[in-house]
């Protein structure tokens, strides 16, 4: 029998939940308001580094709406394990303890000192000014080499070093290759370079925020979160409070990026005074808070050594990373680097690779995942390196690229860091990105270009890129001390009248969860899509669940969703047997029905839904239910690639860069909402071009964050950005029965890369070979300045002082 039913899955629906949430009939965090709540503000300190002498809060009590001022030192007794991290990556990493409000000594600009408690925000707010905190300053150390060199300020005197943790992976000790020492030795070609990853903050839509009312049988904490499951636990275990009384709520959050995967001193702050007083507590923080309290990302020094043949054959990588994890460590910010140990040999066939993190505290504000979490890191460093590798042996960059990349009939393939890539086609994506950019002839207009000595010179940038998703298989975190497991689960629930409730662990703020688990709910069972409801974020209805991050939710939690919808299935056969008497043998489903081979016999799943509830007339030992649920633990990671191309214009007279096109071609395996994967790709292209051209948080020597506002952090706006040409190809996922690869951070990985490729490549003949992000004008045109005078050629000043133009040394 052949449907007449349209699929959901690869249909490009509007997201269901748009409706409330642009016309904001929905709610925030913020927005809760419970009888009698209190409201909380932190009092912050303006030192990076400096001990607490004294805190008089005298005259903060005695403020108008003031109901309590804390401290420290009240708070400690009930806090004393600190802040979680979540993943020890060496058995002797050093893992300070992050109070809930510094008592003794602050260790960044933004450290928590001292909380009001008042009847409005407005009135907590005030009374900070009223606090009095007398501090003695301590020696501040920034940067990482700084952090590492002899005789450095120590940001945490009991662990006497700033080293953090090593973690080392070398193929030739794992089995997985050989020795990269051995192909620096005997290869044609050895050539080095050092990159910076600038640090970067989230900035996410809607500030942090957290209410905690302690007053009912549980304790109840809606957060702006995204991971409510892991927040739960967290809470239970840092404050010893019994978790079976604990209950964590993430409303509609407005936007992550990894920015809201930690557990947050203020979470904890809240719990612990609402529990003290009583009453509903809530915190909000301020855009500026935002700014020095929340995490930041990135921040990395990349030493980098490529080895080949002249023929252009790669032989071996070495990596050598300096990670900055600021003053504390985070839940999973330790891990990040190591994330991108398994990305760095990319889609290439290296026989060698070496790669070491070291991990350093500085008086910064801590690091931790953003989009990507140490993947972008990853593609940045190789495909900068293929770039230049393309140069040292005059090929095209593509060329060289298609040389070492894993072919499609090569597929599975495991890699000289000991992933095994399960599909892909690195060609069939390239040929229709190069065929939409029009690469040969851009490449003609770039020569006419320099030919003409056009003021205005075309760069062409490339980013051939995977990445893994799905995090992850269980055993591997395992392997890699990771705390907790990779798995998600999933519920359904069919109501009496056939409509269908999905309950995921996998928690949303932004990503269209519900639409597209309604769409493939609704192609497993037949039922249209507007009868499927999608609940999430909610302990006590979701009551087990991994959470968001990692591009994770499809190709982890969506397949626990498909698989309970299977169980749901295995439950209705023999009741749809039953009221067709007939044998379960008979049976065929298709279309939401139950139809007895070669008759029309049929019966909905509707039917059988109402047959369950009245249980008038069921098997004998059948229980009267359809509801399911599955965990699933997927056995691999997913590994979505594709190539991204673009095209910069850059003025060499100001050192104005114009992106003039930007094309790319992803393979994020099947699509089930096309319309979807579309704006996951646009808005992770937007954060990557933010990172190599806008967006960089800077310190001042004492550590005081520079950039602390939106009018100094520059974030792009669609008027800063080209229009985005996008295409997919598609080689479905055998680590899944979806064939879905994830895709939520597939255009921050690579754009970075091919953007400043792009300019590199443009102004690469005045001898240029680098340029720190982000790459503003000022970088720009001072990068062409110095090198054009260091040659003798136009350009009379050195434009010094820009240690990034120089960071390539002399590896030529």
């Amino acid at each position: 029998m052949t449907s007449t039913i349209e699929p959901e899955v690869g249909k490009s629906r509007r997201r269901k939940e748009d409706e409330r949430l642009i016309t904001g009939r929905t709610r925030w965090t913020d927005n809760l308001t419970l009888p009698g709540m209190l409201h909380l503000a932190v009092l912050r300190s303006p030192f990076a580094h400096a001990r607490i002498t004294s805190i008089d809060v005298t005259e903060a009590k005695s403020a108008p709406g003031v109901v309590a001022v804390f401290t420290g030192k009240d708070l400690d007794p009930e806090s004393a394990i600190g802040m979680p991290c979540a993943w020890p990556i060496t058995p002797d990493m050093k893992s300070p303890r992050r109070p809930v409000l510094a008592s003794d000594t602050v260790n960044f600009a933004g450290e928590g000192v001292a909380v009001v408690v008042a009847r409005t925000s407005a009135e907590a707010h005030d009374a900070l000014e009223a606090i009095d905190v007398e501090y003695d300053e301590l020696p501040v150390v920034l940067g990482l080499e700084n952090a590492l060199a002899e005789g450095a300020p120590l940001v945490h005197e009991e662990l006497g070093t700033n080293q953090n943790a090593v973690w080392v992976f070398d193929s030739a000790d794992a089995g997985t290759g050989s020795s990269v020492e051995d192909a620096i030795a005997n290869s044609e070609v050895v050539l080095k370079r050092r990159f910076r990853q600038q640090r970067l903050v989230p900035a996410f839509m809607e500030p942090r925020s957290c209410v905690v009312d302690p007053t009912g049988n549980q304790l109840v904490m809606w957060s702006a979160t995204q991971i409510p499951h892991i927040l739960k636990t967290m809470t239970a275990a840092t404050l010893g409070l019994p978790e079976h009384k604990v209950r964590v709520i993430a409303p509609d959050v407005g936007g992550g990026f990894g920015g809201k995967i930690a557990v947050l001193p203020e979470e904890m702050m809240a719990t612990l005074i609402a529990r003290r007083l009583g009453k509903p507590v809530k915190w909000t923080e301020s855009r500026s808070e935002t700014m020095v309290a929340a995490h930041h990302g990135r921040d990395q020094i990349q030493d980098l050594t490529i080895t080949a043949n002249r023929d252009g054959t790669v032989t071996g990588l070495k990596v050598e990373l300096l990670a900055d994890m600021g003053a504390y460590l985070g839940l999973v910010g330790p891990g990040v680097p190591i994330l991108g140990a398994f990305m760095f040999n990319a889609i290439y066939k290296f026989p060698a690779y070496h790669f070491a993190c070291t991990n350093v505290f500085t008086n910064t504000t801590l690091t931790d995942a953003y989009r990507g979490a140490g993947r972008p890191e990853a593609t940045f460093g190789i495909e900068r390196m293929m770039d230049e590798l393309a140069v040292e042996l005059d090929m095209d960059p593509l060329e060289l690229r298609e040389k070492n990349w894993i072919k499609h009939e090569e597929f599975p393939f495991t890699t000289v860091a000991g992933l095994t890539y399960d599909s892909g086609d690195y060609e069939a994506a390239t040929a229709k990105a190069k065929e939409l950019f029009d690469y040969d002839g851009l490449r003609r207009e770039q020569r006419e270009r320099r030919e003409a000595g056009d003021p205005v010179q075309l760069g062409i940038g490339i980013s051939t890129f995977t990445e893994m998703c799905g995090l992850a298989p269980s055993r591997v975190l395992g392997s890699l001390d990771y705390a907790a497991g990779g798995w998600e689960h999933a519920e359904i629930r069919v109501l009496p009248t056939g409509k269908i409730e999905v309950i995921t662990g996998a928690s949303a703020h932004g990503q269209g969860h519900e639409t597209a688990w309604s769409q493939i709910v609704a192609d497993k069972l037949g039922v249209p899509f507007e009868d499927v409801e999608v609940l999430h974020g909610d302990t006590q209805s979701s009551h087990k669940g991994m959470d968001t991050y990692g591009s994770r939710s499809l190709v982890v939690g969506g397949i626990a969703v498909m698989k309970a919808a299977d169980k749901v299935l295995a439950k209705a056969k023999p009741i749809a047997a039953h009221l067709m008497e007939c044998s379960e043998d008979d049976l065929e489903f298709e279309a939401g029905k139950f139809t007895v081979k070669g008759t029309d016999s049929s019966t909905s799943i509707q039917d059988i839904a109402w047959a369950v509830f009245s249980a008038h007339n069921l098997p004998d030992g059948v229980e009267p239910s359809l509801d399911s649920a599955d965990t699933f633990d997927p056995e691999n990671f997913s590994f979505p690639h594709g190539t991204h191309l673009c095209a910069a214009e850059v003025d060499t007279e100001t050192g104005r860069v114009r992106l003039r096109s930007y094309v790319c071609v992803d393979d994020v395996g099947v699509a089930v909402n096309p319309l979807i994967v579309e704006g996951q790709v646009h808005g992770g292209l937007a954060q990557g071009i933010a990172q190599a051209l806008f967006e960089e948080a800077v310190h001042d020597e004492g550590g005081t964050l520079t950039t602390g506002t939106f009018a100094d952090y520059l974030l792009p706006s669609a008027a800063d950005l080209p229009s985005f040409t996008t295409d997919r190809t598609e080689t479905p996922s055998t680590t899944n029965p979806l064939g879905a690869k994830g895709v939520g951070e597939a255009g921050t990985i690579a754009s970075t890369p091919a953007v400043v490729n792009a300019v590199i490549d443009a102004v690469r003949h005045f001898g240029v070979n680098d340029i720190e992000m982000p790459l503003t004008p000022m970088r720009v045109w001072h990068a062409i300045q110095h090198r054009t005078a260091s040659a003798g050629g136009l350009g009379s000043e050195a434009g010094g002082g820009l240690g990034s133009i120089d960071a390539s040394g002399g590896a030529q």
